[in-house]
């Protein structure tokens, strides 16, 4: 539910937005379809993770890490919407190519 909304409310600021964007993995030249997938991609270059959930772990920002690194991406967000105050739950994440 919250990945549909944020996809509308983005798509309806005129941002170009894709959901559950599939990232290939390529390894040795060969592209796998290894089911990684990005809950929202934003304007091509910020990939964002939701959840709902009691806290963001390192394992979640260990995930946007591997997206943004296959994507050949920059920047992340993971946003858990499971708290009383959303931007408490708003994690960015950077990924140096």
């Amino acid at each position: 539910m919250y990945v549909e909304c944020l996809f509308y409310r983005l798509a309806k600021l005129g941002l170009s937005v894709v959901k559950e964007q599939p990232i290939p993995v390529v390894f040795e030249e060969v592209k796998m379809e290894c089911g990684y997938r990005a809950d929202l991609i934003v304007e091509t270059k910020l990939i964002v993770e939701a959840k709902s959930i009691d806290a963001i772990a390192d394992i979640h920002i260990a995930k946007t890490l591997t997206y943004l690194k296959f994507a050949h991406s920059k920047l992340g967000l993971v946003i858990n919407f499971n708290l009383t105050v959303l931007k408490e739950g708003i994690r960015r994440v950077a990924y140096n190519l």
